[in-house]
Parts: structure tokens; sequence; C-alpha cells
């Protein structure tokens, strides 16, 4: 099981400190070390859409120029720019058995992983 975010991200958080208390073994990877290709992310888009990827409610969204905001139309313009400012994808992303969860949501997580 696979789980990615940025380590201070509250939901992320949430999400690992979910998973630890139900002995759910994982392998956590930070954005902000790692990074993230647009090939993940196409694959990720592939069971989720790429909307549900692009977290328009954070601080890195609303810092966007509107022209930047008004140019992500595309798959292809939303991973360039989630490639390049990994804090605009929404977090956690969970992976497990191929099923994919976006967000932490302890109803889906308890279905999923229990």
């Amino acid at each position: 099981m696979d789980i990615y975010g940025i380590p201070n991200c509250s939901t992320v958080k949430k999400a690992r400190t979910w998973l630890e208390q139900h002995n759910i073994v994982y392998q956590f990877h930070d954005f902000k070390k790692t990074g993230v290709t647009t090939e993940q992310l196409s694959a990720w888009a592939q069971h989720t859409g790429w909307e549900k990827l692009l977290n328009r409610q954070g601080m890195t969204w609303r810092q966007l120029s509107d022209e930047t905001k008004a140019s992500i139309t595309t798959p292809a313009a939303a991973f360039a720019l989630m490639a390049e400012k990994t804090s605009v994808i929404k977090r956690p992303i969970l992976i497990h058995q191929g099923q994919i969860l976006v967000g932490f949501n302890e109803a889906e997580y308890t279905a999923a992983l229990t």
C-alpha cells in the first residue's frame, strides 16, 4: 500500500494516523522530496479523473494567477501544473490493490481497507 502526500498537510496526518491506529502498513511518498511524474498523474487520473486530483481549494491554487487558473482546461495542462507545483495535488492519494482513494474520508478508508 502506498500513500502520497506532504508530511505537514493536516489531511495527510489524519490519514496516516488512521492507518497507524488500524495497524495498516504503508509506504509514504513525500511529494516535496520525490515529486510526481506526469505519467503517475495520468495513471491515477484514469481511475479518478484529473479534476479530482486537482486541489482548487488549497492555498497554492488560490495564489496562482487568474490566467494560469483559466489555462487548466485539459488533463495535460493539469498534469504539468501538478508536476511543477505538487502542493496543488489533492492529498493524500492512497493506492491499494488497484484502488485509488483521493483525500481522506474515514468511511471510504474503512470500506476499502478493513
